[in-house]
C-alpha cells in the first residue's frame, strides 16, 4: 500500500533517466496526485469557498463555487469501462444536487465599518425681492462644509450611523446676529427592522451557507481525488495490458517465423509443399501487421498516460518521455470480496456525493428563511440622537438704528464654544419613529418562497436517485468483478489446452502427421488465447478498483488522504 501523498510528487521529466521513467501504479497515482490540471483545478475550489465566507462575514452575497469535476481520459482500447461506464474523454460531470446561490430575502446590512468624510465649498448668491428680510438687495453667502461619518450594520438587522457635521459661514446680511459663524451637530441613528429582515437567523444565513459550502469544496475535491486515481488505475492496468500484448504479438511472429524457416527447409528437400510455404510466408506477414497495430495502440495508451500525469510544464518535451509501468498483472482469484449490503452501507457512510448533496440540502433550508422572512411586511423602528452647536461673532454689518443685539453670549467664541455646547447637550433634539410598508399582494416574495421549496424538494429527491445509483453501482462492481474473475480462470485454462494442443501439433506435423496451415490455426489460437488471458486479467484488476470506488473505499484502498493531497501541493 502506498504512503499517503503529503509532498508534491516529482514530475515525469524529473523521474527520466535515459528518456525512459519506470512507473509502479503507486507512483503514478503520487505523480498525478501532484500535477495532474484537473487536480489543480479543483485545489483552487475551496479558495473560492473561502473568499465567498469572507464576502458573507462583512455581510455581502454570495458568487458560488464550482461544482463539477472532470473525468480522465478513455483508453484508445475502445472497451466498455468498468470505472466510468458512461463517460468520455475530458468530460465534465455535475455530480452536486445543485448550484450554491445566495437565495431570495433581504440582504444583511454590511458588516464592515465605514468612515464617510467629506469637504464642501460654496458661494451663493440670490437676488432679493425684498431688501428688508436680508437688509440687501443681492444676498451673497460663502459657506464650508465638512461632514466625517461612521456607520456599522448589525447581524441583527440594525444599522447605526453617527454623523459630525460643520459649517462654516460668511455672508452680507444685515439682519443676521452673528457673522461669520459656525454650525455643528453630532448625531447618533439607529435603525431596527422589526419584521421583515429581523433577526441572526435570516441575517446570518449566508454565513452559514458559506461555511457549509466550503465543505462542499472539500468533497468535491475529494470527488476528483477520487476521480483522477481511478483514471490512473485505468489508463495504467490499460497500458500494462497492451504492453503485455505486444509481447504475445511479438512471440507469436517468432513462432512464424521459425516455422517459416522450418517449412522452407523441408521444401527443399522435398519433404513439403510450394503452398506450405506460401502460407507460412503470409503467416509472417500477418503476425507483422498485428505486432505494428498492437504497437501503435500500446504508444497512443502511453502518450494518454503520459498527458494525464503532467502538467506540461517542464522544460523538456514530454514525447521524448517513454513510461515503462513496472506492476505486472497479476490476479490473486482466490480473494472474496464483502457482500453488497456490506459494501453499500459503506458507501452511504463514505462517498462525497451523498455527504456533498446533504450540505446542500441544509443549504437550501437555511436559504428558505431568507424567502419566508421576505413575505413579512416591513416595520423599521428609528431612533436618532442629535447635539447643535452655534457660535460666532457679533455680525458688522448689521442696519444703523436696527434694535440692539440679543444673542445669548454663549453663541459669542470660536469652535471651542461649539464644542463646549456640543459636550452639555446645550441644544438636543430626540427622534424616535416607526415606519411600516404593507405590501398587497407580494407576489415575488411567495413566488421566491414556493420555488424555493420545490428545489428543497428536488434535492431530497435527488439524494433518493444518488443511493439508488450507488447501489446499482455496487451490484453492477460485483457482478463485473465476478465476471472478470471467471473470465481470468476461463482464459488461462483456455491458453494452457491451447499450448499444449500447438505442442502436439507441431510433433504431428515433424512426423508428417499434420500440415502447416492446421499449425499456423493453432499458433493463431494461441496468440488470441494468450491476449484473452491479459485482457481478462487488466478487466479483474480494473473491476476490483471499480468495486473500491463504488464502495468509497478507493483512496483507503490506495492509502491516500485528500486532505494531505490539497495540503501536498502548496495549499
Amino acid at each position: 500500500m502506498p504512503k499517503p501523498v503529503t509532498d508534491r510528487a516529482a514530475s515525469l521529466e524529473q523521474l527520466a533517466r535515459g528518456g525512459q521513467v519506470a512507473l509502479s501504479l503507486d507512483d503514478a497515482i503520487a505523480i498525478a496526485l501532484a500535477h495532474n490540471l484537473d487536480v489543480e483545478l479543483q485545489r483552487l475550489g475551496p479558495r473560492l469557498a473561502d473568499t465567498d465566507l469572507t464576502r458573507a462575514r462583512a455581510g455581502g452575497a454570495l458568487r458560488g463555487v464550482p461544482l463539477s469535476i472532470r473525468e480522465g481520459p478513455r483508453s484508445v482500447t475502445g472497451t466498455p469501462d468498468l470505472l466510468f461506464p458512461s463517460v468520455g474523454f475530458g468530460t465534465e460531470a455535475n455530480l452536486s444536487v445543485g448550484s450554491v446561490t445566495s437565495g431570495a430575502g433581504r440582504l444583511p446590512p454590511s458588516q464592515d465599518p465605514v468612515i464617510v468624510a467629506g469637504v464642501r465649498r460654496a458661494q451663493l448668491e440670490q437676488p432679493q425681492p425684498n431688501s428688508f428680510s436680508a437688509g440687501t438687495s443681492e444676498l451673497v453667502t460663502k459657506a464650508t462644509t465638512t461632514s466625517l461619518g461612521f456607520q456599522q450594520g448589525f447581524f441583527t438587522g440594525g444599522e447605526l450611523s453617527v454623523a459630525f457635521d460643520n459649517t462654516d459661514t460668511h455672508t452680507n446680511n444685515r439682519r443676521y446676529d452673528l457673522n461669520p459663524f459656525t454650525a455643528s451637530s453630532l448625531s447618533v441613528t439607529f435603525a431596527q427592522p422589526l419584521l421583515r429582515g429581523f433577526g441572526r437567523a435570516v441575517n446570518q444565513r449566508y454565513v452559514r451557507v458559506a461555511k457549509n459550502t466550503r465543505g462542499v469544496s472539500d468533497l468535491v475535491f475529494e470527488q476528483q481525488v477520487v476521480t483522477t486515481v481511478a483514471s490512473v488505475v485505468r489508463l495504467y492496468w490499460d497500458l500494462v495490458s497492451l504492453n503485455e500484448d505486444v509481447g504475445v504479438r511479438r512471440q507469436a511472429l517468432e513462432r512464424t517465423e521459425r516455422l517459416l524457416a522450418d517449412t522452407e527447409a523441408h521444401a527443399e528437400v522435398g519433404t513439403r509443399a510450394e503452398i506450405d510455404v506460401v502460407r507460412a510466408r503470409a503467416e509472417v506477414a500477418r503476425s507483422r501487421r498485428d505486432l505494428i497495430a498492437s504497437e501503435g495502440l500500446a504508444r497512443q495508451q502511453e502518450t494518454v498516460l503520459r498527458d494525464y500525469l503532467s502538467d506540461d510544464s517542464g522544460a523538456a518535451p514530454l514525447t521524448a518521455i517513454r513510461v515503462v509501468p513496472s506492476d505486472p498483472l497479476r490476479a490473486d482469484l482466490g480473494e472474496t470480496p464483502p457482500a453488497a449490503s456490506a459494501l453499500t452501507e459503506v458507501a452511504l457512510r463514505a462517498r462525497p456525493e451523498l455527504a456533498q448533496a446533504r450540505l446542500q440540502i441544509e443549504n437550501t433550508r437555511v436559504l428558505l428563511d431568507g424567502s419566508r422572512n421576505a413575505r413579512l411586511p416591513a416595520l423599521d423602528a428609528i431612533a436618532t440622537m442629535r447635539t447643535n452647536g452655534l457660535a460666532g461673532t457679533v455680525n458688522p454689518l448689521t442696519l444703523a438704528g436696527a434694535a440692539p443685539h440679543t444673542t445669548s453670549p454663549e453663541l459669542l467664541g470660536g469652535y471651542g464654544s461649539i464644542l463646549d455646547q456640543l459636550a452639555s447637550r446645550s441644544f438636543p433634539d430626540y427622534v424616535v419613529g416607526l415606519q411600516m410598508t404593507i405590501p398587497l399582494r407580494n407576489r415575488a416574495a411567495e413566488a421566491d418562497y414556493a420555488r424555493d421549496q420545490l428545489v428543497l424538494r428536488q434535492q431530497e429527491i435527488r439524494i433518493q436517485q444518488i443511493e439508488k445509483q450507488i447501489r446499482v453501482e455496487i451490484e453492477n462492481a460485483l457482478v463485473a468483478l465476478d465476471q472478470a474473475r471467471a473470465s481470468v480462470d476461463a482464459a488461462r485454462q483456455e491458453r494452457t489446452y491451447q499450448e499444449q494442443a500447438l505442442a502436439a501439433e507441431i510433433e504431428r506435423l515433424d512426423v508428417g502427421a499434420s500440415t502447416t496451415f492446421l499449425v499456423i490455426q493453432y499458433q493463431r489460437d494461441l496468440a488470441q488465447a494468450r491476449s484473452a488471458e491479459i485482457a481478462a486479467l487488466a478487466a479483474y484488476a480494473k473491476a476490483q478498483a471499480a468495486v473500491a470506488r463504488a464502495s468509497g473505499q478507493l483512496l483507503e484502498h490506495y492509502g491516500i488522504s485528500a486532505r494531505q493531497v490539497f495540503e501536498g501541493n502548496g495549499g
